[in-house]
């Protein structure tokens, strides 16, 4: 036999687990690690406890496995993306991290875009917009307001990195990272050497980690300090990683062409597997290479979906039932008795790229109660990941089926909203697991277990549920989906009409 650790460094926690050449999952061990807020959309963590976190995390799930130290073969790591730090020499962080959720680099992020340069095609074919949580926009506000720490860094990198550089003491950058998030184009030759050199950023290039590596290669092996640190044996590989949610596409099995994945949670994400490049308004990517060789990947995205259900409950003072809802919900007929639901809670993402836009309830009655809202709010969801899929396929890409995994698996009536809504069969696999079940087919195919990331796929990934999208509902959500659909274009109407009212009136002295 041989064994693997998978590491899922999040937003809250890392999470170490021991997984067999079966891709069974022996053992599972978390350590939390604290956010510091501030004003102006900050959010900072301190690198040094994701370094304490796998620590004690591989440590005890190695011993919870039954597995010996020297039988790992080889770790892999999914880990948020967005999360950049600045290092010295030693790779010792100079300020916290700031994580991805961090948007305070929102005007960098409009200079980034209005350079218009080609590295930025992966933004809406170039329209826009450019994320304040991405790379460049957070190096260039660090440039810009904390000249000294820019100056100073040696290195700057993200979350993976650093645990690259910690582990074997190499400065190499996950393809899948820098395609996804740093604009690196290997259809464009690489660095965005260009686009840094419009912002005077220059200087970021050579602070960046020189070398790059696909999922799944291998890095190197641990240093003496890591391995000790780990309790492991100085011959475990790492081989490289990525972001949690693209990784999570391997563990869902998502990797031919035309298949789609959507990765649930406090908001949702939506990645298609293309043999051909696709840019387009409304959507990012695609991005070549950045999962799969020879392959390239689409991306949607909605702002907010699990997040308004935990609105919901704070606006029911904590009191849901999330199991009696479902159950409620399921037994009313789509469209909620005529109430719908724009989910732009925190703005739309795509396929309309509005940050103004806000959520709705729209057709509110005194006979509607909580199931209601919440089967409506289920519904909305569903309605926006179809005008994703809308929107890719007015690209000319079509997916034949969706892949979840996440949160959203939970509940039997999502899935199945999800499948009537959409038009698609649903499928959901054994394990929900995904970044980390990713994380553990990248190891074994950098141990060599395996001579390519399908063959990985095939051998630990395992099949599960679909649930067929039935034909009444999806006739009934196809006339519904219709008057969601005329919800932006009006919401977005009396919202214009509104700022320019406001404007005239400041202007009057009213």
């Amino acid at each position: 036999m041989a064994y693997f650790i998978a590491v899922d460094g999040g937003t809250e926690s890392l999470r170490a687990r021991v997984y067999d050449l079966s891709g069974r999952c022996l053992a599972s061990e978390a350590d939390p690690y604290d956010t510091t807020f501030a004003s102006g959309a900050r959010a900072e963590q301190d690198p040094e406890d994701w370094w304490r976190a796998l620590g004690g995390s591989v440590r005890r799930a190695v011993a919870g496995s039954g597995v010996a130290p020297d039988e790992i073969e080889a770790i892999a790591l999914a880990t948020t993306s967005c999360t950049v730090v600045a290092l010295d020499r030693d790779a010792r962080a100079l300020r916290p991290s700031i994580i991805w959720m961090d948007v305070r680099a929102g005007e960098e992020a409009a200079d980034v875009l209005a350079t218009g340069d080609p590295a930025l095609i992966v933004n809406g074919a170039g329209q826009g917009p450019v994320s304040a949580e991405w790379m460049i926009p957070k190096a260039l506000w660090l440039a810009r307001h904390e000249p000294d720490v820019f100056d100073a860094a040696h290195t700057i990198c993200e979350y993976q990195d650093f645990m690259t550089i910690r582990l074997t003491g190499r400065r190499v950058a996950s393809l899948n990272n820098v395609s996804i998030r740093w604009h690196y184009n290997t259809d464009l030759g690489g660095w965005p050497t260009g686009l840094l050199a419009r912002l005077d950023l220059d200087a970021l290039q050579d602070k960046w980690p020189g070398e790059v590596a696909a999922p799944g290669e291998v890095v190197g092996e641990l240093t003496a300090m890591a391995a000790e640190h780990l309790g492991l044996s100085r011959t475990v590989k790492l081989v490289q990683g990525g972001a949690d949610a693209l990784i999570g596409m391997i563990g869902l099995g998502v990797a031919q062409p035309g298949q789609l994945a959507l990765v649930t949670g406090s908001s949702h994400l939506q990645f298609g597997v293309s043999e051909k490049p696709v840019n387009f308004p409304g959507l990012w990517g695609a991005y070549p290479n950045a999962v799969y060789p020879d392959r390239y990947i689409i991306e949607g995205g909605q702002t907010s979906t699990g997040s308004i259900l935990q609105w919901l409950g704070r606006m029911m003072n904590g009191t849901i039932d999330l199991a009696a809802l479902n159950a409620a919900a399921a037994e009313i007929e789509p469209g909620a008795d005529g109430l719908i639901v724009q989910d732009h809670f925190q703005g739309n993402r795509t396929p309309y790229t509005d940050p103004r836009s806000r959520g709705a309830l729209v057709g509110l009655t005194l006979a509607h109660g909580p199931a209601h809202v919440f089967r409506a709010i289920i519904e909305g969801i569903g309605f926006g990941t179809r005008a994703i899929l809308d929107q890719m396929a007015a690209a000319g890409f079509r997916g034949r089926a969706v892949t979840v995994g996440g949160g959203a698996t939970a509940s039997d009536l999502w899935l199945q909203i999800h499948a009537d809504t959409s038009g698609l069969p649903v499928s959901v696999p054994v394990s929900i697991d995904s970044p980390s079940v990713g994380a553990a087919v990248l190891a074994a195919h950098g141990a060599g277990r395996f001579n390519t990331i399908d063959e990985g796929i095939a051998a630990m990934v395992k099949p599960g549920r679909t649930i067929d999208p039935r034909p009444r509902e999806t006739a009934l959500y196809d006339e519904i989906y219709q008057q969601y659909r005329a919800l932006y274009p009006a919401l977005k109407g009396v919202r214009d009409r509104k700022a320019e009212t406001g404007v005239a009136s400041l202007r009057a002295g009213i």
